[in-house]
């Protein structure tokens, strides 16, 4: 299936790619002609022809239009820009070698740039079928234990007679904190399945900045009243362009870290900034810190805590920040996390305009 899906065209043809060569042909005439009108010599076209066959080969897809325009430069160079100009002739000194050297030239460039472009192709969506793996790994785990004391708390409720109320209740709030999180398991594995399908494109719209931590602020303290969340915003309006619920995901993600993983966490700040042409949004905890052998591989989805203060295995975070690099790199953003000298940061770096968002 997955083979399929990567079949390759070596010649598709869409409008954008045959605008792209008319265009970039067209500049490569109309340049030749200039320098001939300002050096009667015959020598500035094939390199003039020999860039704009690599410039649409890097800009269009497959081999068609590349091709194209390597055998239309080379009769170009010889009908327009060879004594006799505007007709062709066949008959000058080293004419075939000359010409079937810029014709291969031209032919080769076309196949190193265009099998450029598949392989780096090939090697995103290698990387997407690694990361849709690992999670696959790791989340097996962590349906399979939570799903496992819900069978055995309910379990308990129908079989054991003569319990107290509070016994009842602690086995009704672990099944439901069990459920919760199922349910946030379930929806990072859904994001990162959006996140790898190529066909589903973002759809960002500018949002308050100030009203999506707050948002994020007020559903965390309802689920971890003890742990004190500080917001910080700048003073004037930030709008930055962004899926929102995608983002809050990241934002509960990372603040449910800190608070899981900070073991000591009392205190989390919560910001975002401007710097330059980016928003960044920031948590920042009072807790324990990350082990510095573990920072290489917080992100990339094969990250598992050998140890949890509970000892359960199932609170991995790995999946959480997996999800979260996804989100973020969807967004055309960067992230990063590092140790402060009490607790950890994690940040992320979203571009408040399409073009920054396209140059990362």
């Amino acid at each position: 299936m997955w083979q399929a899906q990567n079949k390759v065209s070596f010649f598709p043809f869409t409008f954008r790619d045959f605008f792209i060569f008319i265009g970039i042909f067209t500049c490569a005439v109309e340049l030749c002609i200039l320098l001939r009108m300002a050096d009667s010599s015959d020598g500035f076209a094939s390199p003039v022809f020999v860039l704009a066959v690599l410039l649409i080969s890097r800009f269009t897809n497959g081999y068609l239009f590349g091709t194209l325009a390597a055998i239309l430069s080379v009769i170009g160079v010889n009908y327009i820009f060879t004594y006799p100009y505007w007709e062709f002739n066949f008959t000058l000194a080293g004419y075939p070698l000359t010409f079937l050297t810029m014709l291969g030239v031209s032919l080769v460039t076309c196949t190193m740039t265009t099998k450029i472009k598949q392989q780096e192709r090939l090697r995103v969506e290698g990387e997407k079928e690694k990361m849709r793996a690992n999670l696959l790994r790791s989340v097996s785990h962590d349906i399979r234990t939570p799903l496992t004391s819900i069978v055995g708390a309910t379990s308990t409720l129908l079989e054991t007679e003569g319990l107290s109320q509070e016994e009842q209740r602690a086995l009704l709030e672990d099944a439901r904190n069990e459920a919760q999180w199922l349910i946030r398991v379930v929806e990072n594995l859904l994001s990162i399945t959006r996140m790898g399908d190529t066909r589903t494109q973002l759809s960002k719209v500018p949002e308050a900045a100030e009203e999506i931590l707050g948002e994020t602020a007020r559903k965390f303290h309802k689920r971890f009243p003890a742990i004190q969340v500080a917001v910080s915003v700048p003073d004037e309006l930030l709008l930055v362009p962004m899926d929102a619920i995608l983002i809050e995901q990241v934002l509960s993600n990372l603040l449910e870290n800190a608070a899981t993983h900070g073991q000591t966490v009392t205190q989390i700040r919560l910001s975002v900034q401007r710097e330059e042409a980016y928003a960044r949004f920031s948590i920042q905890d009072n807790g324990c810190g990350i082990p510095p052998k573990e920072l290489p591989q917080l992100f990339d989805g094969t990250f598992k805590r050998s140890e949890t203060p509970s000892g359960d295995g199932k609170r991995n975070m790995g999946i959480g920040l997996s999800v979260c690099m996804a989100i973020v790199r969807a967004h055309g953003g960067t992230m990063e996390a590092k140790n402060l000298s009490r607790g950890a940061e994690f940040s992320f770096r979203l571009p408040l305009s399409e073009k920054e968002s396209q140059a990362l």
